[in-house]
């Protein structure tokens, strides 16, 4: 993916919870109904494998009890409440920008409902590239009646490969950011296509995966491997890009980390070695 002097344009997507913001949508919006057990709910669901690793929450609100009273409403006063990351406004109008060598396209893809993505970046991202869980509401009632579409697992990948389309990006041109197991079907499918990946956790499965991590706390931190590993930028020359847009980097930690388990071999018995 090294470039030459041509200006190319590129599609970066990313998830919402815990990649542009600090926690999963499911547990303000359980706060905001008096739901206390949502983490409960949501271990059960991983570990009956009944729905793809993402979709708990779509899944919790179209059948638990609990989350029959939730409305439309109550989706959008819950993103409003959701604790963004910092600069995801600059993060995303640098990318407006584009850069000498590059312009992009700017998309988010999230099984979290669409109603709370949107909520929560209303005035930064244009609503018609949020990409989330799309339900049905009964007319009557305003509960929640079918699930038309939930972006996990494979779901992600449609997303993704239709984004690409319409913005006419080649694979090659694709940069996917994420945080968690909900996220490793879609890098894998991004990197088997020669794209680029990064994740914003320390989890040891995504890790394994995304070819670069970047831990921060502000939402632009994204931009350093896009701009390394992409573009070949200096260190120099990504300090003053955040310079110019008012951001100073304090730290800059590059550790290569490798996490080793063992446990005694059996049967083992040492080497006896002749003493001369």
């Amino acid at each position: 993916m090294k470039m030459n002097k041509k200006k190319h344009r590129f599609l970066v997507a990313s998830d919402f919870d815990q990649t542009l913001s600090f926690n999963d949508s499911g547990h303000g919006l359980g706060e905001l109904m008096g739901i206390n057990d949502f983490p409960e709910k949501v271990r059960g669901l991983s570990g009956s494998h009944l729905v793809n690793q993402g979709a708990e929450l779509a899944y919790l609100l179209r059948h638990d009890p609990a989350f029959r009273s939730v409305r439309s409403e109550h989706l959008v006063e819950a993103g409003k409440r959701v604790r963004l990351k910092d600069d995801v406004r600059l993060l995303v109008n640098i990318l407006e920008e584009g850069i000498e060598e590059a312009e992009f396209d700017f998309v988010v893809i999230s099984a979290a409902p669409r109603e709370v993505v949107q909520s929560a970046l209303e005035g930064i991202v244009p609503a018609e590239n949020i990409f989330g869980t799309d339900f049905g509401f009964d007319s009557k009632t305003g509960e929640i009646s079918s699930v038309k579409r939930v972006p996990a697992g494979y779901g992600k990948i449609a997303v993704l490969q239709e984004q690409e389309e319409r913005f006419e990006i080649t694979p090659t041109h694709t940069v996917y950011i994420g945080d968690g197991s909900s996220d490793l079907y879609v890098m894998h499918h991004v990197n088997s296509r020669d794209g680029h990946t990064i994740a914003v956790s320390e989890s040891k499965d995504i890790g394994r995966i995304a070819q670069r991590t970047v831990l921060s706390e502000n939402a632009t931190g994204v931009l350093v491997p896009i701009l390394e590993d992409i573009f070949d930028w200096d260190a120099s020359r990504i300090r003053d890009l955040f310079e110019r847009h008012g951001l100073e980097v304090q730290g800059w930690d590059k550790i290569r980390t490798d996490w080793l388990t063992f446990q005694s071999a059996k049967n083992f018995e040492p080497e006896l070695v002749e003493s001369r």
